[in-house]
This record gives C-alpha cells, structure tokens and sequence, in this order.
C-alpha cells in the first residue's frame, strides 16, 4: 500500500503522527488518512511539506512522492527537464514532453519514443476511456485546456479521483482550462471565474463566489443546489475530532476535516436548503455552525417554499425555508436570526482551494 512508505519513513524517523503534524501543520486525521490509503487525490503541496519535514534522501523522497500523488506522464525522468514556460510539464517520477509537430503525424516516430507508464495505482486503463483521452491530450503538452463535461461519464470515485488530477494541473502546472460544466460543486472546486451560458448567450460574469451568490441567477443555476460561495481561510484543525475551522468576514464555519494548511484559502459553498433559521440561539442542538445573521430580504415566490436573503457581517448567505414557517417566526427585512449549518453539509465536494 502507498501509504506504507509514508508510515515506514515517518517510523524510522522517530516520528508519532501528531509530532508530525506538529512540524508540517497538517492535521493528524490527514496524516492518518495518507498512511491507511483513504485520500484519493493528495494535495502536492502536502506531500512536499511531510517529506521536507521527514527530510528524506532525495531516491526515498521521489518514491513516497511518486507512491501517494504521482501522476502518469509520458516519458521516465532520467535526463534533465526543460526550464519552466518550454511547453514542458515536470513532477515527480515522470514528465509529459512535447510532440514535435514535423513529426505529429509520423507514425514512424513513435517507434523511437519510450513507452508511458502507468501510475502504480492503476494496474491497466480497462474502463477508464475518459482517463485516455484526457491524459492523450495532455501528451501534446497543450497551451490551454478545453474541458467540455470531463466527469459526466464517470461514477462517483473516478469523479473525485480526476477532480484530483484537474486541481493538480490548475496548482501545480498552472496550466489555463475552459471548463465546461452544469455541476455547480465542479465549478466551485475549480474555477476562478466563471461565465454563466442560457440558451446559447451569456447572461452574467464574474468571480465564481459572486455570481453564484446572486438570486437573480437562481433559476440558471438550479433553486436545489442554490446557495452561497464564502471565501475563507484555514483557521485551525481540531485534532481530537477530526474538524477544520475556516474563517470569513463575518466569523467561522466548522466543517470535516480539510487537507489544508492553517492560512491557506478555501472556498466553500453553503446551500440554501442546509441552512435552518432561529430567533434564539439554540442551547442544545447538533449544529456545530450556529451564525448571528440578519434578514436583507424574503422571497415573493408562491408557494411553500421561500428564498431568505441574509447577511452574515459582510457576507451574504441564502436559507430556503417553508412559507409557513417564515410566518410563524415573523421573519422580514432587518429580523436578527441565527443561521444553523451543520458541519456535514459542508463536504469536500462544497469545497475548493483557491
């Protein structure tokens, strides 16, 4: 198991988990999930902090690297890579190179190219045409990405495990993408901005937390999966409980625990139908997000259901809530409430590193 050379190298080290964690400021439950084979798609910016902390012989570092995030690229390392910006991709064990283009549609030329490999977790591409297509576009080491539906044929395992792989060429390899998508926690994960299409036209731009935010947009991009896009930073992790803590203008949101560093941002999206409202704040319920809010306005839908528009300091936030019960509780323009999330609803496909 890949995992295996983290803990064996951490074992030799002297090293416990949280002394670990202690030197790296990743979380305990993290690390955990590196060393059992739980996390899909690690973060490389993790991976270089736990082999900088472990500090590894350079052979032993490129192997636990290669063994938890490597990703398949076309030709084996073994001479140097090309300065960065020559159209050249480098990471880890392998590199993609470029096609030369008078030799783009020779045949003959392929004879003489070493043979890819597989990354070690994939003992063949059986099922996996997706996978093909998107790593035969990135042998030609392109200069932009056009990503139109990647994941709309995939389960829900290979969609988090390419997911993965899209962050790392986005982070990583900077690498610009046009991706093309209906699924409004893709678009949350990946984008920087975004440009909202209906019936062929484009009917609004902007910074992806913005334009989702918008209730006007509501009908374009879905009531069920409506909500709210919140910047946040990584505040602490809650070790015993395995909980991250994020921090936003307009105080903190409890979720499961994150691979992130404290400081780092995340973009979390709260939709609307999670978020319960109270006059009063709650003295013994589950809700581990409970935010003083107020209301900027309720929807006129008919209906039994209404949209409340609501400012949490400086940051807007949306409830979907019943007619009746925004009756009973008088619920209006100016009410003081308290919004209740529950950290659960705030899973990793709600969340985005920036």
């Amino acid at each position: 198991m890949a995992g295996g050379y983290l803990r064996r190298a951490r074992q030799t080290a002297g090293l416990t988990q949280e002394d670990l964690a202690s030197k790296t400021g990743l979380s305990v439950r993290a690390i955990s999930d590196l060393e059992r084979g739980l996390t899909a798609r690690p973060r490389r910016t993790s991976l270089q902090l736990l082999t900088d902390a472990l500090d590894l012989p350079e052979d032993t570092r490129r192997l636990v690297m290669a063994a938890l995030g490597g990703v398949a690229r076309a030709v084996p390392a073994t001479g140097p890579a090309a300065p960065a910006g020559e159209g050249q991709l480098s990471a880890g064990l392998y590199r993609i190179t470029p096609v030369d283009p008078h030799e783009a549609g020779s045949t003959a030329s392929l004879h003489t190219r070493p043979p890819a490999q597989l990354p070690t977790s994939i003992p063949d591409f059986t099922g996996r045409a997706e996978q093909v297509k998107q790593l035969c576009t990135l042998l030609a080491s392109p200069r932009l990405l056009l990503l139109d539906e990647p994941l709309a044929a995939l389960d829900a395992p290979r969609k988090a495990e390419i997911l993965g792989y899209i962050e790392l060429l986005r982070d990583e390899f900077h690498l610009p993408m046009v991706y093309v998508s209906h699924a409004i926690e893709e678009v949350t994960r990946l984008a920087d901005r975004l440009v909202l299409v209906s019936d062929g036209r484009s009917i609004a731009e902007g910074e992806v937390a913005e334009v989702l935010s918008r209730a006007d947009l509501k009908p374009h991009t879905g009531r069920f999966e409506a909500g709210a896009v919140i910047e946040t930073r990584v505040a602490r992790h809650d070790e015993r409980y395995g909980l991250t803590v994020l921090a936003f203008d307009g105080g903190e949101l409890v979720v499961a625990n994150l691979d992130a560093l404290p400081g780092e941002p995340v973009r979390a999206r709260i939709r609307s139908r999670d978020v319960a409202l109270a006059l009063e704040r709650p003295r013994a319920a589950s809700f581990q997000n409970v935010l003083e809010a107020s209301v900027e306005s309720v929807g006129g839908e008919f209906g039994a259901i209404v949209e409340v528009a609501l400012r949490v300091g400086a940051t807007p936030l949306a409830a979907r809530i019943t007619r009746e019960s925004a009756e009973r509780l008088a619920i209006g323009p100016g009410t003081k409430v308290f919004a209740l999330v529950k950290a659960i609803a705030i899973d990793r496909r709600s969340v985005g590193y920036a």
